[in-house]
């Protein structure tokens, strides 16, 4: 509807130059310039590297959305920008970025968190959440179970990653299988061939006096990769795919099991899950069937919003303008350790100086 908030959001957490544009609920625009392909020879993100590629693409794809979206820099009724958590160079780009926007054109900005904009997304999908959601997000960054009761104001932790996140394990093992980077895809893509119980690699932190709600997959990643050194050591083949099945079988057995525990344990009938990882085909698969059995409903975005994108740092910014919540002051700042509990960055009210903002600048934006 024309009276929903119309907000812009970009997201530089990682190696994604993220633009999205919403309207209330409704995606209008998602632009993506990625530099996963200047980090594949490295075998991982290059924080340097992420933060040049940023820079150059910032303009250009904001420039991309707003024309996708059919709407002119003017009629934004705010800007929004990932704060953290992330890498702090490439935070660093966005939110310079986001204040730059915002000033020139006399918008309110949002510093919101990367975590709770991934729990959001799902309303451009599915509808607003349900209060309380449960949400699963597993990345190559994070693998965390949180509670929110209001996306705006109250996330809780539950459960975190203690050392390698799930997506950081699949990178990792891919590297090992020689498979290439990301990991995630291409092991996903094997896995549908090979046999999920072929090896009986380990499922860490699932004893009966481990953390409930915590994960780790550094155990995981050693055995697998001592499994395949045994393997070659011995003259013998690596039966890549079932080496995949089973080592992927592994992690999303542990996510999806204490994902619906948490449900059942706080009594929330709702699981969202999120972040990059959240694309993989059985953990989707393995999610819905634990969910149905449990009485849960599931919640997945489509593949392209679970990654790191503008979307959701849009859909939140539009969560905030909706509830009315305080805008960000100036003197924001990325913090690359941001907390899920500070769902946003908030500030004291700013008045817009425009007295200030060259004219030629005003041109540029609003191009």
């Amino acid at each position: 509807m024309a009276d929903e908030p119309l907000v812009l959001g970009i997201e530089t957490s990682c190696d994604e130059t993220g633009v999205g544009i919403v309207r209330g609920t409704t995606l209008l625009a998602d632009a993506v310039a990625s530099s996963v392909d200047e980090h594949a020879r490295f075998g991982g993100v290059v924080p340097e590297v992420a933060s040049r590629a940023h820079l150059e693409a910032m303009v250009p794809t904001i420039q991309r959305a707003l024309k996708d979206a059919g709407v002119t820099a003017k009629d934004l009724d705010g800007i929004s920008v990932t704060a953290g958590p992330g890498l702090a160079g490439a935070l660093l780009v966005g939110v310079s970025a986001a204040k730059a926007y915002a000033y020139a054109l006399g918008k309110p900005l949002y510093g919101v968190n990367h975590l709770a904009s991934h729990i959001c997304v799902d309303q451009l999908e599915h509808g607003k959440l349900p209060e309380p959601t449960m949400a699963l997000l597993v990345s190559g960054g994070h693998s965390s179970l949180l509670l929110s009761t209001d996306i705006t104001s109250d996330v809780r932790p539950l459960g975190a990653t203690i050392d390698d996140a799930a997506g950081e394990a699949f990178d990792k093992i891919a590297r090992v299988l020689n498979l290439g980077f990301p990991g995630g895809p291409v092991i996903d893509r094997y896995a549908k061939e090979g046999d999920p119980n072929a090896i009986a690699f380990p499922r860490g932190l699932t004893g009966p006096r481990d953390p409930a709600y915590d994960f780790s997959f550094s155990g995981l990643k050693t055995s697998v990769a001592r499994w395949i050194e045994a393997r070659r050591a011995a003259g013998e083949d690596v039966p890549v795919r079932d080496v995949s099945a089973s080592f992927q079988e592994a992690v999303v057995d542990v996510l999806t099991r204490k994902a619906v525990r948490a449900c059942k344990d706080e009594g929330v009938d709702h699981l969202m899950i999120g972040g990059g990882v959240a694309a993989n085909s059985r953990l989707r698969a393995l999610a819905q069937e634990r969910c149905e059995r449990a009485g849960i409903r599931l919640r997945v975005p489509r593949p392209k919003l679970c990654t790191d994108n503008g979307a959701m740092v849009a859909a939140l910014g539009a969560e905030m303008v909706a509830r009315n919540r305080s805008a960000s002051s100036w003197d924001l700042s990325a913090d690359s350790s941001l907390p899920v509990t500070e769902t946003h960055v908030p500030g004291h009210s700013h008045e817009h100086d425009h007295d200030h903002v060259h004219e030629v600048s005003k041109e540029n934006l609003y191009s």
